[in-house]
């Protein structure tokens, strides 16, 4: 059922009475005239096998709005190019692949490796800032929105929903940050549910209620992966290149973007992904690894805020989560039965237990190494370290992977 509560210190802006899609698409097709628009689609070469990516590429066929869909392709061969190549080349919109393992773009790259400025190529944090890189160099787009490609419940609704608010010319927003259900006969989740949202409580508990903190919760899924921002934005922060970068996102955007220009926006009815691997008895991998990248993010993200962490209070905020999170489960399982959900609550302490070593781990790594590894910098900082790059990575991937499309 919809409702229009507005909690927490960002605009919430709910899907109510219904879909109405081609309202919103006719409004954007006015808008990008003078604030075009690009979408980001960080993907590995494996999505291309899965049912998820073709049915995202059906309905941008029917989206009129987007100028560009740039696509940062990762771990392909020769032929697994060609074979994105044919895909998007059934999209209704003009299309840049970048291959990140292209020998031209790894060329380049390399200028950033010397000058000591990028010191990892993987994952999804490093995928949207190539693509960020690829927008600001060719100067065509003022704002842009990331969304996975593993979205096996995707309609054109969510791009909608996800773009409006940044392209609006008098809503005012600068970022805006997806959000919805996720409820099959059952709750979905479990990261959000059972590890963030008590951890950023538990957090609250101990060090007290920071600005930051009080953020962070405002948001009904700040792990969601599809977010939207003015190009300008894009430029100035910085991104981790793990798991954590939604909440590395957030927090950059906390920095770096006023209050009243954030809001969340709820996206669909309903949302399916590819679920995770819990992973528990290998920290390098699923569920595991996740809680423990985005742990040791929101830990340093902290530090850097001024609050001070010792061993002492890494004891009693593992203590408070373990706490928190069972109380969390009581209330799920409340909400489950009440609505007639299948409920494994074993299952869920289970989880717990998981999400809680992932934290033990986070915490030990930071008070061995409280830098940890860098984020990776924003775009002024590397135009500054080498002011003609944006123009190489342009040629870069070009040269590696043929435009094609509309011009």
């Amino acid at each position: 059922m919809p409702d229009f509560y507005q909690t927490g210190v960002v605009a919430t802006l709910h899907r109510l009475g219904g879909a109405k899609v081609e309202q919103l698409e006719r409004d954007l097709e006015r808008f990008t005239v003078t604030e075009p628009l690009a979408l980001v689609l960080p993907c590995l070469i494996d999505e291309l096998d899965r049912p998820a990516l073709p049915r995202i590429v059906e309905h941008l066929r029917r989206v009129r709005y987007l100028d560009t869909v740039v696509v940062s392709l990762g771990r392909a061969s020769e032929d697994g190019v060609a074979r994105a190549r044919e895909l998007f080349a059934k999209a209704n919109q003009r299309v840049r692949i970048i291959w990140l393992d292209g020998k031209r773009v790894k060329a380049v790259l390399r200028q950033l490796h010397d000058a000591g400025l990028l010191e990892s190529e993987a994952g999804k944090g490093f995928a949207c800032w190539i693509a960020y890189g690829l927008v600001l160099s060719e100067a065509r787009c003022h704002a842009l929105a990331v969304h996975d490609c593993d979205i096996v419940t995707y309609d054109r609704e969510l791009l909608a929903r996800l773009c409006y608010p940044v392209v609006h010319p008098s809503l005012g927003f600068e970022f805006a940050k997806g959000y919805y259900a996720r409820v099959s006969d059952r709750m979905n989740g479990r990261v959000t549910r059972l590890f963030m949202t008590p951890l950023l409580r538990s957090l609250e508990v101990v060090v007290g209620r920071q600005p930051l903190l009080v953020y962070l919760d405002s948001f009904r899924y700040a792990l969601a992966g599809e977010f939207a921002m003015k190009a300008d934005l894009a430029r100035v922060n910085r991104i981790p290149s793990d798991w954590g970068l939604e909440i590395g996102v957030l927090a950059e955007v906390h920095r770096n973007c006023a209050l009243k220009r954030v809001c969340q926006t709820e996206l669909c009815f309903n949302y399916d992904h590819k679920h995770q691997e819990v992973s528990a008895d290998d920290q390098s991998k699923g569920l595991l690894r996740m809680c423990t990248d985005i742990a040791q993010n929101l830990i340093r993200t902290l530090a850097a805020e001024g609050i001070v962490f010792t061993e002492g209070l890494f004891q009693t905020l593992l203590v408070q989560y373990i706490r928190m999170a069972q109380d969390t489960i009581t209330r799920y399982h409340a909400d489950a039965a009440i609505n007639g959900l299948a409920f494994d609550r074993h299952s869920e302490e289970t989880m717990v237990s998981v999400f809680s070593g992932a934290l033990r781990t986070a915490c030990e790594r930071f008070l061995a190494d409280p830098l940890g590894a860098p984020l990776i910098p924003n775009w002024n900082r590397i135009v500054s370290a080498i002011p003609d790059f944006l123009d190489q990575l342009r040629v870069a991937v070009d040269e590696d992977c043929l435009e094609y499309g509309a011009a």
